[in-house]
């Protein structure tokens, strides 16, 4: 049975400048068990209520302003897992959380990015599953447990988004990639780490409310919420492993872990 796995998949430089992060997502592939298809959960695609990619043929989005032109011109085209994103409709429904499919939708950069690093042979199909940043933690475990079916099937249930994302810290000063974790970043992440290896769901639903500095390192929920389905997708109990932890411009978590 496959674990669930959440990611940090950091900016869109993450495919073209070394990094702890960069080379951990390299290695990522080998340190799984080898999936049928992926279900890559994206803090890039926001809808109000949940909806799985089921498009004639997987495109690249480049969903960012301002990078080197090079990122533009790359294409990352596996195939579409076709009947996946019906049977994850299924199961969502199943739990009273009706699904559209989107037959247009291709794969983002929270996508895109961290699966050419880990699977650059674009074999393995894939779709997405959008967030709802507005219905918060409890909704996307909710999200999360009724995919739990999909362990069983080889389908690797992908969370993709950042441990922290407070971004306004880049339009506040010119920072190095390499500058030292700010105090308020390791209080939150060490606070993030002892509840999920103690696998305490309560206190994860309630983060916002219980995690030191949790609004300041999460402005907006979107990029923290794949954790949450990628945790619950694992079942009750399931433990987890820590598969990585670094930070860049010291305040950038890039923490990754495995469930189940």
């Amino acid at each position: 049975m496959l674990p669930t796995v959440f990611i940090s998949h950091g900016s869109p430089m993450t495919i073209a400048e070394d990094s702890p992060a960069r080379r951990f997502l390299e290695s990522l592939g080998g340190l799984l068990p080898r999936p049928a298809a992926i279900l890559s959960v994206s803090a890039h695609w926001e809808t109000e209520a949940p909806m799985v990619s089921d498009p004639p043929e997987n495109q690249t989005i480049h969903d960012f302003y301002g990078f080197p032109q090079p990122l533009y011109a790359l294409r990352y085209t596996p195939p579409v897992a076709h009947g996946l994103a019906a049977r994850v409709a299924a199961l969502l429904a199943g739990a009273g959380l009706p699904c559209k499919m989107d037959k247009t939708r291709g794969l983002d950069h929270g996508s895109w990015v961290p699966l050419m690093l880990a699977y650059p042979a674009a074999e393995i199909p894939v779709i997405q599953l959008s967030v709802q940043t507005q219905l918060g933690a409890a909704h996307h475990l909710a999200l999360g447990a009724a995919l739990g079916p999909l362990r069983a099937e080889s389908v690797l249930v992908l969370g993709t988004g950042s441990f922290t994302h407070d971004l306004r810290r880049f339009r506040a000063g010119r920072l190095a990639a390499d500058a030292a974790e700010t105090p308020d970043v390791t209080q939150f992440s060490q606070w993030m780490d002892e509840k999920i290896m103690a696998g305490d769901v309560a206190a994860l639903a309630s983060y916002r409310r219980l995690a030191p500095y949790a609004m300041a390192q999460h402005p907006s929920e979107e990029h923290l919420l794949p954790l949450h389905v990628a945790l619950a997708a694992a079942g009750p109990g399931a433990p987890a492993r820590r598969l990585h932890s670094s930070v860049e411009y010291g305040f950038l978590r890039m923490d990754a872990y495995a469930f189940g």
